[in-house]
């Protein structure tokens, strides 16, 4: 989280490992592919793993994702105005992008959980 200082011995080297797995390419992959999908009026993250995360962590372009794979009139989100701005809001929003992610067909292991895109 935001208020954290820095990370010694064991934290530091589960961070280190996490670092060392982002993968910049596949990003770039899938923010094309996020954009193609829903349009550029998602917009598009600051390049690296912190960008990417805070692009995501609201909820709203995971759920214009999930919504762009069904026609108009069976949208399984109803997305709000302005993006929410308190966590649990947030969090919500993402919960229903799982839920319709599960309910489309993704298998449950092969989710995040809510909880990743704070952490």
């Amino acid at each position: 989280m935001a208020n954290q200082g820095p990370a010694y011995g064991m934290s530091r080297d589960v961070q280190s490992k996490i670092e060392k797995k982002y993968d910049d390419e596949l990003e770039s992959r899938l923010v094309e592919w996020i954009v193609a999908q829903c349009g550029a009026s998602v917009g598009r993250p600051e390049r690296g793993r912190l960008g990417f995360q805070v692009w995501l962590k609201n909820g709203i372009v995971l759920s214009r994702l999930v919504n762009s794979l069904y026609p108009d009139g069976s949208k399984p989100i109803k997305i709000p105005d302005s993006p929410p701005t308190m966590v649990f809001k947030q969090m919500e929003q993402i919960a229903q992008f799982l839920k319709a992610a599960e309910d489309y067909g993704v298998v449950k292991t092969d989710v995040f959980q809510t909880v990743d895109l704070f952490e």
